[in-house]
């Protein structure tokens, strides 16, 4: 019996404590999040980063292992678990407002890394089943248009100015916020919107467009937890899936930012290469992310399954892990400090870097 599939239970050390920080009050409801942006992040700064790959019979036996497929079902499981938990606390358990800002932290950062992060990894696949689980996964958050987005746009656009999730050399997080969040729910609504009219006909052909549905889908979602636990738990609710949003554009922000893919003609550009995506090989991070700092490799094959990802020696390198280098990219100075250097060796070695952005 094969046990690699086993580490990746060590993120459940994340929900474990954030599922109790749900039933307790006081300083207990806040170590997810420490353990989470302080420990882990201090850790990856001492431990130096593993670029082995696994051979290619090796590869072939774990892509087929289904472990890694049963984890991240059991997944969707726990997270509505972690979710109807959070409700039912928030509206019946008497709390200071720094036990609440805690518990809604704590639910966002479930929000971000399992229901955003493993529906990321699920709406790869596929199988319908699991397409399905990933869009269940992506509802926790209030984003399922990321499914539409992600998969169709954004692998198509990445590292050009096209694209609203890869953060421009010299771009804040912030100012990234509010271009990545609002141009991509837009271009999702195009992207579904071409796709309708291109498979159908019809006056009534709006009722195959996915947007229109997932929007009814979410609306009704927040509607019956407004029904079941009142508006102030509701509103909580709402605050903690903001904060996955911005959890998953924050990683957005790091994985792409300053990378560019060279034109190649009108609208066209080079293929995708592993030298458009940020890479960390950071232990610790790799395991609690299900692999998603390996992203120069994700974004050359996306169907590759995240137990299988490979590190590419041409691909730019982070200098911790994506944990991190999240935390690091709130503190804009700081960011650019680090980074802007690191883009402008990367560019000069690869011609990656769009020479207008310079």
């Amino acid at each position: 019996m094969r046990f690699r599939a086993f580490k990746y239970l060590s993120p459940l050390l994340v929900y474990m404590g954030s599922y109790r920080a749900f039933m307790v009050t006081g300083w207990e409801i806040w170590s997810p999040l420490l353990f989470a942006w302080v420990l882990i992040p201090g850790i990856e700064l001492f431990i130096r980063p593993d670029p082995s790959n696994l051979g290619r019979e090796e590869e072939e036996l774990e892509r087929k292992d289904k472990k890694y497929d049963f984890l991240l079902y059991f997944i969707v499981l726990l997270q509505y678990a972690a979710l109807l938990k959070f409700l039912y606390a928030m509206s019946h358990d008497r709390m200071t407002w720094i036990d609440i800002v805690g518990r809604v932290w704590v639910m966002g950062l479930l929000c971000g890394v399992f229901g955003i992060n493993v529906g990321h990894e699920l709406g790869h696949r596929w199988s319908r089943i699991e397409q399905t689980l990933a869009r269940m996964l992506l509802l926790t958050s209030q984003y399922m248009h990321f499914f539409i987005e992600h998969n169709r746009g954004h692998h198509k656009r990445v590292a050009t100015p096209d694209d609203p999730s890869s953060a421009r050399y010299g771009e804040s997080v912030y100012a990234f916020y509010f271009r990545s969040i609002i141009f991509s729910y837009f271009s999702a609504w195009t992207i579904a919107d071409r796709e309708m009219k291109k498979r159908h006909s019809g006056k009534l052909r709006f009722l195959f467009n996915e947007m229109i549905w997932y929007t009814l889908i979410q609306i009704a979602f927040v509607t019956v937890i407004f029904l079941f636990f009142g508006w102030i738990t509701t509103i909580y609710y709402l605050i903690a899936a903001g904060i996955g949003i911005l959890l998953l554009e924050t990683v957005n922000y790091i994985e792409h930012y300053g990378l560019r893919r060279r034109a190649v003609g009108k609208n066209k550009y080079e293929r995708t290469m592993p030298t458009h995506s940020w890479n960390s090989d950071h232990v610790i991070g790799r395991l609690m992310l299900f692999e998603l700092s390996r992203h120069s490799d994700h974004h050359y094959l996306a169907s590759r399954k995240y137990q299988v990802l490979r590190h590419h020696h041409e691909s730019p390198q982070m200098p911790t892990g994506y944990p991190g280098m999240m935390m690091l990219s709130l503190i804009p100075p700081a960011w650019f400090y680090v980074m802007n250097r690191r883009v402008k060796e990367f560019s000069k070695r690869k011609k990656v870097l769009d020479p207008q952005l310079n």
